[in-house]
């Protein structure tokens, strides 16, 4: 059964695309992962390709669309292999959990998304997947 974390900005204004930068090179630091972002939305998927090459200046975060090879990767498709963590960018879960090790669902701070995000997590326990919630 796959592990999903929600990640709720309660008063932080901080974009999605902004959290999932800091949360995928902190996963990048951590462990040795493949990050999955499953986004179907073609300018999302620029926006968050645009961000991934600027947002450290530092230090380059490995990215690419539909590039599997890549440590982090951005999909309108979801991965045929279990060992990713996929960031779910669309409106709706998907059902497919058993090929799913963890699924991270990122939630702005704004009204539209906090309701697609109680939404969401109904549909995940409605699955029996007791999701976990980090707030900032």
């Amino acid at each position: 059964m796959a592990k999903v974390s929600f990640y709720l900005f309660e008063k932080s204004p901080e974009r999605q695309v902004e959290s999932t930068c800091r949360l995928c090179r902190k996963i990048m630091r951590q462990a040795e992962a493949k990050i999955w972002l499953f986004c179907a939305d073609k300018s999302l998927q620029q926006e968050i390709d645009d961000r991934l090459w600027t947002f450290d200046p530092t230090s380059f975060i490995p990215h690419g669309i539909h590039q599997l090879e890549s440590s982090i990767c951005i999909s309108e498709h979801l991965p045929t292999s279990s060992d990713w963590i996929i960031f779910n960018f669309n409106n709706q879960i998907f059902e497919n959990f058993e090929s799913v090790n963890h699924v991270i669902e990122i939630i702005e701070n704004n009204e539209i998304a906090k309701q697609l995000g109680r939404e969401k997590f109904k549909q995940y326990r409605k699955h029996g997947i007791q999701p976990q919630t980090h707030k900032l």
